[in-house]
């Protein structure tokens, strides 16, 4: 049988000085765990995600742009849409509430939030052309690019001194 040192551990084994017990940081891990949990929501659904909410597709032809937002459980109403200095944005509130009875338990949730997604656009677009459609959900907006400003890009020649 090998020769086991069955000395009880005190904490001086190449431990940081700060931290002699190895249970007390794993008591503040789960410390923290409960207390994140049970803590109030304070953020709301569109920023709790990691990624941005609403989710968007963004097409890109030589005359338009075509933005797709996925907006699941709004209705028309709840949605505005806005362009300014060459950005379009996509804004609303989402208001939900939903209630189920069994024998005669009640279960309620509600869900409500504000949101907006800015999307810059490269090229300037016509203010005039600009249309969109709500159906099932999803927001559709075709910016047409305005023809003048394609044409003013251009290549500018480096002089020499």
């Amino acid at each position: 049988m090998p020769n086991r040192d069955l000395t009880p551990w005190t904490g001086s084994r190449g431990l940081a000085p700060f931290e002699r017990d190895p249970f007390a940081s794993f008591r503040r891990q789960v410390d923290r765990l409960f207390d994140d949990f049970f803590a109030p929501e304070t953020r709301s659904f569109a920023t709790a995600a990691t990624t941005p909410w609403p989710s968007v597709d963004v097409h890109e032809t030589d005359q338009a742009y075509r933005v797709t937002a996925e907006l699941p459980g709004l209705e028309q109403k709840d949605v505005e849409v806005k362009l300014s200095d060459n950005a379009l944005t996509i804004s609303g509130e989402k208001r939900e509430e939903r209630a189920e009875a069994d024998a005669g338990r009640t279960y309620t949730e509600r869900t409500f939030g504000r949101f907006e997604r800015t999307i810059p656009l490269a090229a300037e677009v016509d203010g005039d052309k600009v249309k969109a459609s709500f159906k099932n959900g999803v927001l559709t907006v075709e910016a047409l690019k305005n023809p003048s400003a394609r044409d003013k890009t251009r290549r500018i020649e480096i002089q020499t001194q």
